[in-house]
């Protein structure tokens, strides 16, 4: 059993959409039997990030490998996470 999963998102502020992928993230997090990390990156904190990603936030990353991008798909992200357990 892994003692924790990742879940990174690609952010900016005062992003809608943004808020809502972090919102489901948190509560599939909270659904599943593991620890699950929600690591928030800024993209707009880092010109190379902000190069990287510009609009195409939210993005988000299981323990590494591409999720998500701009919405996420709570049933997908659980499988996700449970196969990550």
């Amino acid at each position: 059993m892994t003692e924790s999963t990742t879940v990174t998102v690609y952010t900016r502020e005062e992003c809608h959409l943004c808020e809502d992928a972090i919102e489901a993230v948190r509560q599939v997090a909270d659904a599943v039997p593991h620890e699950v990390e929600v690591d928030l990156v800024d993209v707009d904190s880092n010109p190379s990030l902000r190069e990287a990603y510009g609009e195409r936030v939210p993005y988000g990353l299981v323990d590494g490998r591409p999720a998500f991008k701009f919405r996420v798909d709570p049933d997908a992200l659980r499988v996700r996470l449970l196969e990550a357990d």
